[in-house]
């Protein structure tokens, strides 16, 4: 197996460490920057992200890595983005105030279900581990970031926001959450979003960051 070099954007509220160590486990050269020009130049590119999405945006802007980042995704090279970065990766969010996105997958964030289907109170944030499912259209896993998962695995989440893509067919694999089907892993091309900690969903997330890696 090729040892393959990944690049993780570092811009100040993401926590890296953990995914940074599960790609050493893993065999990769890792790289950090928050340099625009080694983000355009990387092989293979993470986007973490944790807290709220103005602010992430913000940081991005600050520090110009918005216009590399949709660089980097035009010139079909392998984007996996985590958690938040997932969600940056659409053209909108509704969290605290509208905030555009890298508009790199058409779609809007916006809050997760208070209710479930049957009209009983969710506890927001969704927190804890989630089995993964196909969608109803059965995406083929075997080509894709989740080729070495089984429906039902499990993944650890933590969130208050959803994704919502305007194709459904993007949509790799969603989790339910009080009857409601909330998309879990998006693709679009060569760019992959998990909603999910996969640095944080043992072996099940370790195996997905190393479809991305050795892909």
């Amino acid at each position: 197996m090729t040892q393959h070099k990944v690049t993780v954007i570092d811009y100040g509220i993401n926590n890296i460490l953990s995914v940074i160590r599960a790609l050493e486990y893993l065999g990769a050269q890792v790289e950090v920057t928050s340099d625009w020009k080694t983000i355009i130049k990387s092989e293979r590119l993470i986007l973490p992200g944790i807290g709220a999405f103005p602010r992430a945006m913000e940081a991005l802007e600050n520090l110009n890595l918005v216009s590399s980042i949709q660089d980097f995704a035009g010139r079909n090279k392998p984007l996996l983005a985590l958690c938040l970065g997932m969600q940056l990766l659409l053209d909108e969010s509704t969290e605290f105030k509208p905030t555009k996105g890298l508009g790199l997958i058409k779609g809007k964030v916006n809050a997760l279900p208070e209710q479930s289907i049957v009209g009983s109170r969710l506890k927001v944030p969704n927190i804890g581990w989630r089995a993964l499912s196909k969608p109803k259209e059965n995406k083929d896993w075997r080509s894709s970031i989740l080729r070495s998962i089984e429906i039902g695995d499990s993944v650890y989440f933590v969130h208050s926001f959803m994704v919502q893509p305007l194709e459904k067919k993007s949509v790799l694999a969603n989790i339910e959450y009080g009857g409601h089907l909330i998309p879990a892993v998006i693709e679009f091309g060569n760019i992959v979003g998990c909603q999910f900690h996969p640095e944080k969903s043992g072996k099940t997330g370790l195996n997905i960051i190393k479809n991305f890696v050795f892909q």
